[in-house]
């Protein structure tokens, strides 16, 4: 059903229940008019009438409760029943001069709420129409005529004033209609800023956690720094002392592999040392091969980086991109963990970097189990993980970073057959320089 006809069908049924009260109003009041008085022309057939009044009555409001209207497409139909209903009352009343006349005037308003204006005065011909039938049948004088018109009268009267109420009542019911469609759109709206600031909020949050995370790891890899590196100097001098004894060809050999090995300890806290210091907020020109270099020379301490067969394909030529070096190697940190922990022993990862459209393209695949179907769509929210002891703020965090920068961050994946993570960054080229046209010598200037 369309809208416009539920709204109709609506509007009736609320004046339904403004018909039914009117009808038993009717009903009730005739009753007392046949019992309370005398001298009416037939009162057993009015009774009956009534009867048959009540029936109806009874159908209507049953068809109410059920949420209908009875006889609700023959509106003409029902007036001209009651033109007769009510003509018969007058017959069988008091004719003429018979109270039965003015129900004429609850058919027209009852009408009046529920049709269009061309229906209430179509109802209102047919009933005057009816009461002249009336007059003509039982022979007209000067009384009769009088009775005849001054009825007309108040039924044309009660007729217009009837349609204009419903006229306003609808239209009244129309704005007010419309009132609440705008109301519930902007409720509708105004629920989903709501929903936009708090996904922002729970955003700018998540990067919180994940900044304090950091700050917490530099200052646990600066404790570490200084714990070992205090020892180790020790160790070197020792080593250093010893070697200036000029030992045996054997212990000098061991000595020099012992300082090439704390030598190698000490350049790994320094790298963990500098990967967890502060960020720099600063955006510059970066170049792609160093961001990537970067991350992998942190990966590489991973405990199963060693179990994976690393590649990587990143030309050194690339143009360079507009963002945060340490922001960017965080994002590729976490692309290369997050397949590291999707793989098995031995498994293979590839990065690729290249250049597509005036954008710098970089590829993380692996071939590790995939992504489920079912998680697809909350990949990237925030504190979704499918890790045992994961946060799932990896890959959400780097979405926000790679976006805020212009970039991209997408993914395809296959289940069984491995992932790749997509970052897709602006380059960030020099303007070309631009030619001034130098204007002609004029004629006669030195040589």
């Amino acid at each position: 059903m369309h809208s416009g006809e539920t709204d109709r069908l609506n509007w009736e049924l609320a004046t339904e229940l403004i018909v039914v009260k009117i009808r038993w109003f009717g009903i009730l009041t005739g009753v007392i008019l046949v019992e309370a008085r005398s001298g009416l022309h037939n009162p057993s057939a009015v009774r009956v009438f009534l009867a048959l009044g009540a029936i109806y009555a009874t159908l209507d409001t049953v068809y109410y409760r059920l949420g209908a209207v009875f006889l609700r497409r023959w509106p003409l139909f029902v007036s001209l029943m009651e033109s007769v209903f009510i003509t018969l009352l007058c017959f069988n009343d008091a004719q003429l001069h018979s109270p039965f006349r003015w129900y004429y005037l609850l058919s027209i308003i009852c009408c009046a709420i529920r049709y269009p204006r061309t229906v209430a005065w179509t109802t209102c011909g047919l009933h005057c129409l009816s009461f002249a039938g009336l007059a003509w049948a039982l022979g007209f004088d000067r009384a009769g005529l009088a009775s005849v018109a001054e009825t007309v009268v108040i039924l044309a009267c009660v007729a217009w004033a009837s349609s204009a109420l419903a006229s306003v009542l609808n239209a009244t019911g129309a704005r007010l209609e419309g009132l609440n469609e705008a109301l519930e759109r902007h409720r509708a709206e105004l629920e989903e800023r709501v929903a936009e600031r708090t996904a922002a909020l729970r955003a700018s949050q998540a990067r919180v956690i994940q900044q304090e995370k950091m700050a917490a790891f530099g200052l646990l890899a600066a404790g570490i720094a200084h714990e070992v590196g205090n020892p180790l100097a020790g160790i070197s001098s020792l080593i250093q002392m010893i070697r200036r004894k000029d030992p045996n060809p054997y212990t000098n050999e061991k000595l020099e592999l012992a300082e090439r090995q704390l030598g190698r300890i000490q350049r790994t806290i320094r790298e963990l040392v500098d990967f967890s210091r502060p960020a720099s907020t600063a955006r510059g020109r970066v170049r792609p091969v160093d961001f990537v270099e970067e991350a992998l020379g942190i990966a590489k301490y991973y405990q199963r980086t060693k179990e994976r067969a690393i590649t990587t394909d990143v030309p050194a030529d690339l143009p360079p991109v507009r963002g945060v070096r340490d922001h960017l190697a965080q994002v590729i940190l976490n692309l290369v963990l997050n397949a590291i922990d999707a793989t098995g022993r031995g498994g293979r990862i590839h990065l690729e970097l290249g250049d597509d459209a005036g954008a710098v393209v970089l590829s993380v695949e692996d071939d590790g189990r995939g992504v489920a179907a079912d998680d697809r769509a909350r990949l990237f929210q925030p504190y979704f993980t499918t890790k045992p002891s994961g946060t799932g703020l990896g890959l959400f965090v780097s979405r926000q970073i790679v976006e805020e920068m212009g970039g991209t961050l997408t993914f395809r994946s296959e289940p069984g057959r491995g992932t790749t993570f997509l970052i897709r960054l602006p380059a960030d080229r020099p303007d070309p320089p631009s030619i001034v046209a130098r204007p002609a010598l004029a004629e006669g200037v030195a040589r």
